[in-house]
């Protein structure tokens, strides 16, 4: 691999911010002391232009290059999620409860060893942005926040990339592809209201269990039959709550689940069929079911030049023959989507080897790829915003 050797040099130190971090989850927009540690970094890095409290808890700073020239983005989520760790390792979450499932600690420490190089070296025009990003991991999503906020604009940036940490592919692999990546995702919800009574007299009820029973197989049909069998699209159910005792014929009912979409037509088809259905079941169940949808992050599409630029910096840095450009899009969502909607960028996997799954309580991000992320982001702006042009 052909890792920039400066930063192969503090590979050390990165590994020891990625264990602190990873001892320390924070969750959702309450990324405090991990933006903290990040700002620190940075300072200590000799960069001054930073902005804290953007979403509540991001962070921007700024490393101006050696002449005029334009902005770029690099974005790292910094958020865990509410899982109780099991990787037994020294330095596990010491929060209950929380630990990071998906390695965010990487993505962070990635952008920092990035940060540092960048910031020594300065070997390019104009500037970069580095945007250290809080709730990746739940709605509404940092990301959507943060350009909300106007960080494109009031920073200048007119490109934004972003790497994603990936086990089961091979370490130091990247993995691409143009247009949509991941997909857009939207929540439901269906709260039941029919008649209680005793179990042994349910002809004096109104069941919403059964009613219950009854939407959750119907909304089954909405992938089999009322779409293309080759469009992406998925429809799970993935809570039902309902009933005290086993005596007892419950009042309601609450039954949820995820749609995971790419084409704005077929979000809004399952909408349709999902309103249409849950109506349906009701009446002829005899309950009342107010059904709600709140609409997620939308898919996550990479612009096809600044993919293919990412692509060559890729294999700059792992070799051609670890760099995939056809990557099949998958059904998780990522709020980096509304940065990409906002400017033209890209977003990549960087393989970590084998090892538990994304979401897992036994993962655990691999510090020996933290010096090829951090090596892609620096060659990136030094590729892009060149100082010979």
């Amino acid at each position: 691999m052909a890792i920039i050797n400066r930063i192969t040099g503090f590979a050390d130190d990165m590994t020891a911010w990625r264990r602190h971090l990873h001892q320390r989850p924070e969750l959702g927009f309450d990324c405090y002391e991990t933006a903290a540690f990040v700002v620190e970094r940075l300072r200590e890095f000799g960069i001054s232009e930073i902005e804290t409290g953007i979403a509540r808890t991001g962070v921007v700073a700024v490393i101006e290059g050696q002449g005029p020239g334009p902005t770029i983005g690099l974005r790292a989520d910094m958020d865990a999620l509410p899982i109780e760790e099991t990787t037994g390792v020294s330095y596990a979450s010491q929060t209950p409860g929380a630990m990071h499932a998906c390695g965010h600690d990487g993505h962070t420490t990635m952008l920092l060893g990035a940060a540092r190089y960048l910031a020594e070296t300065r070997n390019f025009k104009g500037r970069v942005a580095l945007i250290f990003q809080p709730s990746e991991e739940a709605g509404p999503g940092g990301g959507r926040i943060m350009v909300e906020e106007g960080i494109m604009e009031r920073f200048g940036i007119e490109e934004v990339y972003a790497l994603h940490t990936m086990p089961g592919d091979a370490e130091g692999r990247f993995c691409t592809t143009p247009g949509p990546i991941m997909a857009a995702v939207d929540t439901f919800h269906i709260d039941i209201t029919g008649q209680g009574g005793h179990g042994a007299f349910p002809h004096h009820t109104r069941d919403p269990v059964v009613a219950a029973a009854g939407m959750v197989q119907a909304i089954q049909t909405i992938v089999s039959r009322n779409h293309h069998a080759l469009q992406d699209l998925v429809v799970s159910v993935t809570q039902i709550h309902t009933g005290s005792a086993e005596n007892i014929v419950p009042e309601t009912a609450y039954v949820n689940g995820t749609i995971r979409t790419f084409a704005p037509d077929v979000q809004q088809m399952v909408h349709t069929r999902l309103t249409e259905i849950i109506a349906g079941q009701a009446a002829s169940y005899g309950v009342e079911a107010a059904l709600r949808i709140e609409t997620g992050y939308p898919a996550t599409v990479n612009h096809a030049g600044q993919t293919a630029f990412a692509a060559e910096v890729a294999g700059e840095v792992s070799g051609p023959d670890k760099v995939q450009t056809d990557r099949q899009r998958e059904m998780g969502a990522e709020d980096f989507a509304f940065m990409l909607n906002a400017r033209p960028g890209a977003y990549l996997f960087l393989g970590q080897g084998e090892g538990p799954a994304l979401h897992h309580p036994g993962f655990d991000f691999n510090d020996a790829v933290a010096p090829v992320g951090a090596s892609f982001f620096a060659r990136l702006v030094e590729r892009a915003q060149p100082l010979n042009d």
